[in-house]
């Protein structure tokens, strides 16, 4: 099922709830119920409640957007070093170079490709992966350079090498969940408060007040799913990633 259509589908009921829930307690009360003896206390609870809620939601929405970002960065710096690696190995003998780059496709074909599937999935990366992260290093470290051209190649395969290393476990962080789940249980509870209080200021059944809360709780429940869309950006968030290897190694990735 498409986010987007569990957004919608979310919106009307919890809109649903709210409005039948009001259209029910204004029917069992009845003419009895007077807006203006809700003490002035209950306003004043209403209104803060509303405020530190609010400041939650927006702290937490600012942390998953940074966290998309992030996210997406790893990939385009993982994505560069290695496109590095491999022009940085144009320096090296013909033998040398031509392993360092078998073993750089290699590696971008499985990151690309079943680990990304798996990344997706279970929100984690491969043993294989990091593998052939451990081979291309080795294969870098198997010839000392003789030169003093091939001696600054060699050094800048290492620091590239480290560069992969960095932004794979950057990754790897990104892939799982960063909202623990006593956040989203604060979360939802608060919403679940905030939206309880509004029944505390006795809202009538006319169609200004059944609207007013209607728009309220459906922003409520936008802004928390925005939280959920962005707390797993490989998976929901973010498009397709791996055209940042696919652009630079399309033989190594299926493209063309």
């Amino acid at each position: 099922m498409s986010e987007w259509l569990v957004l919608l589908f979310a919106i009307l009921a919890t809109c649903s709830v709210v409005l039948i829930v009001a259209v029910l307690r204004q029917r069992r009360v009845g003419g009895e119920d007077d807006p203006t003896e809700t003490p002035d206390v209950i306003e004043y609870m209403t209104m803060m409640i509303g405020v530190v809620y609010a400041i939650v939601l927006g702290l937490a929405i600012a942390g998953v957007w940074e966290e998309r970002a992030a996210a997406e960065e790893w990939v385009q710096q993982e994505a560069q070093a290695l496109h590095e690696m491999d022009e940085r190995a144009a320096v090296l003998p013909a033998e040398d170079a031509t392993a360092v780059r078998a073993a750089i496709d290699d590696y971008v074909a499985h990151a690309a490709g079943p680990e990304w599937d798996q990344m997706l999935d279970e929100g984690e990366l491969t043993d294989e992966g990091e593998d052939l992260l451990t081979q291309l290093r080795a294969v870098i470290g198997e010839r000392e350079p003789t030169t003093i051209r091939e001696i600054t190649a060699h050094q800048a395969l290492w620091d590239e090498a480290a560069a992969v290393d960095a932004a794979r476990a950057g990754r790897a962080e990104s892939a799982e969940s960063t909202m623990p789940a006593v956040v989203w249980f604060g979360l939802i509870a608060g919403a679940a408060v905030t939206v309880g209080m509004v029944f505390t200021l006795q809202i009538q059944r006319s169609g200004r007040e059944l609207l007013l809360a209607g728009l309220f709780s459906a922003l409520i429940t936008f802004l928390l799913f925005l939280i959920w869309y962005f707390d797993a950006p490989y998976s929901r968030a973010l498009g397709d990633l791996t055209e940042a290897y696919q652009n630079y190694f399309p033989q190594a990735t299926g493209g063309d």
